[in-house]
């Protein structure tokens, strides 16, 4: 067993080792500060690592959210003086396996490590590794297009939290695609063959939760004219899939809570309990942590909907993946449309791989399905994007003149637009973010720096 120790007390970590080494853990390491953590365990397969939340600099929840994406097998056992129910769910949410409060009893950290062990011995042996050293997709999630690192590293945890049938809550942005990936979740389980009931929390009315989650028989109150089966029996022996469950009422969280510990639950209008076998999968976009602090969401029932976090990140963070969806999104838009449009020109590439997504997947995806709507041409132009890329100026085409040196060009285009950065990156024929640094990359000579002026 390999173990990490993380905190930024020596005397601490050295207690802590003769602890671990006496209870027969020999392979125990030591680490003093956040950063070097990360290092260290991105580095070398570590079984398990006990964590301190405050530490200085990078402190644990940081470590825990940049390393755990990337070493889904590692479990990591939270360790801290602190007792805040809102490190403990934000810990819990990204992945940490348990949470222990200083003074630790010693048999209970034994225990918690000896059972995180166990619980990774199960997650190793579905063979991880593969997914991540040759860079593929799992197969249950072929819908999701991808070549960004981080979303396939994403996508093999997910395959591997998947297998074990435990409910996964799934956290990210609107428009991210996380009913895509609880579909995927569904088809990696241990019943793929079973049935999958979305439920959009939000679009159902308070009055009709009972009836719609747990069903009811005919007559059972006013407008039951036959009986109903409710989204459990539905989905028994499947998935049930609960989007923006933080919307989910206050009041009937407990019948919700009951359902999921008991596993059975009544008809409204009858006392027959039902029993069902169904895997829990949730979604959301709101803050958890914040809504159980003000009381509107019961921690208990985080417990329950979740025993690994997947967060999907937003758009503008999936390295390579803005261009990649905007084509398979054309081929999409053509074919429904019957036009034959092709591709983009590279002004009206640079628009789309510039742009900042708020709505993210969703919002791309309706960008480029307006302007296949709009094209008028193979190739998707500026002007069907919204914009128009301006005809090159007389300081564009004195450009060609200035040959001395690529920084004299920027100097010269940037002061004569008055430090508009968008005009000027669009007369030298680079994105805005390659001006920026090139800007702050010439700032640093004196040379340059009183040429460009304060804009």
């Amino acid at each position: 067993m390999n173990i990490l120790v993380v905190d930024d007390e020596e005397v601490y970590l050295t207690s802590m080792k003769r602890l671990l080494r006496w209870h027969g853990m020999k392979d125990v390491d030591t680490c003093a500060n956040g950063q070097e953590a990360i290092r260290r365990i991105k580095e070398k397969d570590y079984d398990i690592v006990l964590l301190d939340l405050l530490m200085p600099g990078v402190d644990g929840l940081k470590v825990l959210e940049e390393t755990k994406p990337f070493k889904p097998h590692t479990e990591f056992i939270i360790v801290t003086a602190v007792d805040a129910v809102s490190q403990v769910v934000k810990a819990i949410r990204m992945g940490a396996y348990d949470y222990l409060i200083k003074p630790v009893d010693n048999e209970h950290l034994v225990l918690s490590i000896e059972r995180a062990y166990e619980r990774r011995g199960l997650i190793a042996g579905l063979n991880l590794s593969r997914y991540e050293k040759d860079g593929e997709i799992p197969g249950a999630f072929g819908e999701i297009i991808t070549q960004c690192p981080r979303m396939k590293a994403l996508l093999s945890y997910a395959q591997v939290m998947a297998r074990s049938g435990n409910p996964i809550l799934v956290t990210g942005a609107s428009g991210t695609g996380k009913e895509l990936l609880a579909r995927g979740l569904h088809r990696a389980g241990p019943s793929p063959g079973g049935p999958f009931v979305p439920v959009n929390i939000s679009s159902i009315p308070e009055t009709l939760f009972e009836s719609q989650f747990f069903g009811h028989i005919k007559g059972a109150f006013t407008g039951a004219t036959r009986d109903y089966q409710g989204y459990f029996e539905q989905a028994n022996g499947g998935t049930l899939f609960l989007d923006e469950i933080g919307e989910f009422p206050h009041q009937l969280q407990a019948k919700l809570l009951r359902v999921l510990e008991e596993k059975t639950f009544s008809r409204i209008g009858e006392t027959k309990p039902i029993r069902v076998d169904v895997r829990i999968v949730s979604a959301t976009n709101m803050d958890l942590d914040k809504a159980c602090q003000e009381g509107r969401f019961r921690l208990d029932l985080i417990y329950r909907v979740r025993s690994a976090v997947i967060h999907l990140p937003p758009l503008r963070e999936r390295e390579g993946d803005i261009s990649l969806l905007a084509a398979h999104f054309l081929k999409q838009s053509a074919a429904r449309y019957g036009k034959d449009v092709r591709g983009f020109s590279p002004e009206a590439m640079d628009i789309l791989l510039r742009k900042d997504y708020p709505g993210n997947i969703r919002q791309l995806s309706q960008i480029v399905e307006n302007a296949v709507l709009l094209a008028d041409s193979t190739t998707i132009a500026p002007r069907q994007l919204g914009e128009e890329v301006p005809p090159p100026s007389l300081v564009a085409r004195s450009l060609v003149s200035l040959k001395e040196n690529y920084e004299m060009q920027v100097v010269f285009v940037f002061n004569h637009f008055r430090g508009d950065r968008k005009q000027t990156a669009q007369v030298l024929g680079i994105t805005v973010r390659q001006l920026q640094r090139k800007l702050a990359e010439m700032k640093k000579s004196a040379r340059w720096k009183n040429l460009i002026g304060d804009f």
